[in-house]
């Protein structure tokens, strides 16, 4: 049986044992993880926290709605046993009708087969996987032409890779950068990332790496946040100077070649941008798809909203 908990209801340590075991538990599963990117979050429960599926809610014009939360690309059902298409159909057909519209992604082991949910929608999207087992010299074998030749730049260029960054410093030539072009993300998302970033330090699953350039003055930085056995490339950020000298290849390269051999994924985190993806795959990376699911029982007016204004139902 699935149980509806609200967000006071929910039993955190055993909600966290549950992600720990299950064999697809991610970071953004976790209870802490949560609480920073919706403290009001809410939980599907099967048996004794035997399977769990957040719940991320949001309410505005007066309707209830469900939605992906900024630097959380995963969620969906976790299970510390087999996972079904059907025992994820099973939950989504649990969350409460209250909830007419949702937008949220499930993870890359909630497959399609058998997968219903209730007449939603599901469209495939993104991310890339590269696999850390094999020793660097094979890894590296696998990159493409153009990256080989992107890293003998890097390798000329005064570039040097330091770690253990100031998450401020990244996000701010984020911001001065790419962000210029990103509308959605207002200060209190940035101060969310770097909130995250820190708790993630504490915890010891964040490593930070950055680039300098011959006068000192870092030009592109990443972080890289451990989840399991996974890594994942959670976020990056470069200015012009680091896209001449092709710093983030390096900054990359420089972390495979420091974890190849261990019983780790590299996760890259997307993408569904042809020239992001077209990146991740010259360093041997494989597409693995995971579901963006969409359910819209909205009425006339509401829909027209909604389509009106893209984006009413972010939080």
């Amino acid at each position: 049986m699935i149980a509806y908990l609200k967000h006071e209801q929910i039993d955190t340590e055993k909600w966290d044992a549950c992600i720990n075991k299950s064999l697809n538990g991610l970071i953004y599963a976790q209870s802490w993880y949560l609480d920073l990117v919706n403290d009001r979050w809410e939980a599907l429960v099967k048996n004794d926290y035997e399977c769990v599926m957040p719940l991320t809610p949001g309410k505005k014009w007066g309707t209830d709605y469900l939605f992906q939360p900024n630097f959380t690309q995963q969620l969906g059902v976790f299970s510390t046993k087999h996972l079904t298409g059907e025992l994820v159909s099973e939950f989504l057909d649990a969350i409460p009708k209250k909830y007419r519209f949702i937008e949220i992604n499930l993870n890359t082991h909630n497959k399609t087969k058998d997968l219903t949910g209730d007449s939603g929608n599901f469209i495939p999207w993104k991310t890339h996987h590269l696999d850390l087992i094999h020793t660097y010299d094979r890894i590296a074998a696998g990159y493409s032409s153009n990256l080989k030749r992107n890293l003998k730049k890097a390798h000329r260029s005064p570039l040097n890779i330091v770690e253990n960054v100031k998450p401020e410093d990244i996000i701010k030539i984020f911001r001065q950068n790419k962000g210029r072009q990103i509308n959605n993300l207002k200060d209190q998302d940035y101060d969310l990332l770097r909130r995250l970033i820190y708790v993630m330090i504490y915890k010891r699953a964040a490593k930070i790496v950055g680039a300098y350039n011959e006068t000192n003055e870092l030009c592109a930085g990443a972080f890289f946040i451990h989840s399991g056995d996974k890594v994942i490339f959670y976020f990056s950020a470069t200015d012009p100077y680091a896209l001449q000298t092709g710093a983030m290849p390096l900054i990359i390269d420089d972390f495979i070649r420091k974890h190849a051999g261990r019983h780790l994924t590299l996760d890259f985190e997307g993408s569904n941008d042809e020239n992001l993806a077209r990146f991740y795959k010259g360093f041997g990376s494989r597409q693995v798809d995971y579901l963006h699911y969409r359910h819209n029982k909205l009425n006339a007016l509401l829909r027209m909203a909604l389509s009106l204004k893209k984006g009413i139902f972010n939080a």
